[in-house]
């Protein structure tokens, strides 16, 4: 059956009656039956695509355009930013690494140094990718000073969501930028000022607290072999170098899109393409996993086939992750077709409020119902055009219209969200815990992020 031309059939109640049913039924699989998330995902989502109306023989086309979908962004990513978080960790330059940024802030501030670098390597890396090449680091750290995980993972994890939810080049605020026609330049201005701060206490202050309630120590079963390969350790140097790779890869083909969409440079020149290409995420990955087998391993004396193995043991632990995180995409996925998302953003898009709020509120409802900030982002601007359009708004205040609805769109990341299954898998927190953690750090960033783009608002009405 052809699920392009399928229209829901159900109206907005019993839809949201059925999407609470699906995510109560996963919480209660996984948290009480101890049903393994993977299988759980599945049965959620065949049931929310029954019980939506979908057609018995479009179930299951559903399902796997969701997941493969899903894979095809996250499965290369993980899977290359592992062999090389692999390799750097296992030449001692992780480690090396560590003992510099601790000796450089000192252990208290270790969290601190761990977030600064990710909210650099946040602004042109996708969440994914920059939470995995940093998770050495992030282990190496949490283990040297023998404390919780989730101190040192949650500013750095906490660091790639805000600068991919707020900050240009990142497709969510691009998109809206777009859609409301808001100057790029000020969306990153205002990006940063929102983001910083939101940070700062999201991030790096609720990481502290979170690291004292659970103490968890650093797993066993991801990445975490502590044999060095080589007697001589990576310098912290080259894994700077290494690490910075795929930053500038990324950044170059941002840089030339921009530039070419501009007018100043000729887009369909040979150097321009050459970089476009080098700077797909999947691409700069794997041009930095054959640096880092070089410069962290066969520049160190290690045999090849040491190497080999080193990457052949980076991927057994992150099949889980990769699994679980399709398996939340098919579930997300049920959730858009079923028509879920639109029920939601239908009803909410006549409340009568500030223009500021609505586009909140609309992003948060498609964020919990549907899963992917990105989708929420995007979706809410589209349903929003309307209304910013009909308003004599300025350019900052357009921007900060994008910059609320960027905050209303990671709210509250759970069992639909990819990310939440990313994140507590490879920081080896069971599902009760990440909820405690990682979502309300999803949700403090959206409370944060609106707050901070009122008062923005407030001041340029005071003016």
């Amino acid at each position: 059956m052809d699920m392009d031309t399928w229209e829901p059939v159900l109206g907005a109640g019993p839809l949201l009656g059925i999407a609470a049913a699906a995510i109560a039924l996963i919480l209660f699989l996984v948290m009480r039956l101890k049903l393994h998330a993977f299988v759980a995902l599945i049965i959620a989502s065949i049931f929310t695509a029954l019980a939506a109306g979908i057609p018995i023989d479009g179930v299951m086309p559903t399902l796997m355009k969701g997941f493969s979908s899903t894979l095809g962004n996250i499965a290369l990513l993980v899977g290359l930013g592992a062999m090389i978080g692999r390799l750097v960790e296992a030449s001692g330059g992780a480690q090396s690494l560590a003992d510099a940024l601790v000796k450089r802030f000192g252990e208290d501030k270790a969290p601190f140094a761990l977030g600064l670098a990710s909210l650099i390597m946040g602004f042109p890396i996708f969440f994914d990718a920059g939470l995995i090449v940093m998770l050495p680091v992030i282990f190496a750290v949490a283990r040297r000073l023998d404390g919780p995980i989730l101190a040192y993972g949650i500013p750095a994890a906490g660091a790639f969501s805000v600068m991919h939810v707020f900050v240009p080049p990142h497709p969510g605020p691009v998109a809206a930028s777009d859609f409301y026609g808001a100057d790029m330049g000020l969306v990153l201005l205002f990006g940063l000022l929102v983001a910083l701060p939101t940070w700062y206490v999201s991030g790096y202050h609720w990481g502290k607290y979170v690291g004292k309630k659970y103490p968890n120590r650093v797993a066993d079963t991801l990445l975490s072999d502590q044999q060095q390969l080589t007697h001589k350790a990576a310098g912290p140097g080259t894994v700077i170098a290494v690490m910075l790779i795929p930053m500038l890869l990324i950044f170059g083909n941002t840089g030339v899109n921009a530039l070419s969409t501009s007018g100043r440079i000729d887009g369909g020149a040979t150097w321009a393409r050459t970089l476009t290409f080098l700077g797909q995420t999947p691409i700069a990955l794997l041009v930095t996993v054959l640096v880092a087998m070089v410069a962290v391993g066969f520049n160190l004396g290690v045999p090849r086939e040491e190497v080999q193995a080193r990457m052949e043991s980076a991927l057994g632990p992150v099949c889980s992750v990769i699994l679980i995180t399709g398996a939340g995409g098919m579930f997300g996925g049920v959730l858009r077709t079923s028509g879920i998302g639109d029920a939601l953003a239908d009803s909410m898009s006549n409340l009568g409020i500030p223009v500021l709020l609505a586009a909140w509120l609309i992003a948060a409802a498609l964020r919990i119902a549907q899963g992917s900030a990105t989708v929420a982002l995007t979706t809410a601007a589209a349903l929003m055009v309307p209304a910013v359009e009909a308003g004599a708004y300025s350019g900052v205040q357009l921007a900060l219209i994008v910059l609320a609805t960027a905050a209303g769109s990671v709210i509250a990341s759970h069992v639909n969200d990819s990310g939440f299954w990313l994140v507590g898998r490879l920081m080896g927190l069971d599902v009760a815990t990440t909820l405690k953690t990682w979502t309300v750090n999803q949700t403090l960033i959206a409370v944060i992020g609106l707050l901070l783009t009122s008062v923005f608002y407030g001041i340029t009405l005071a003016f």
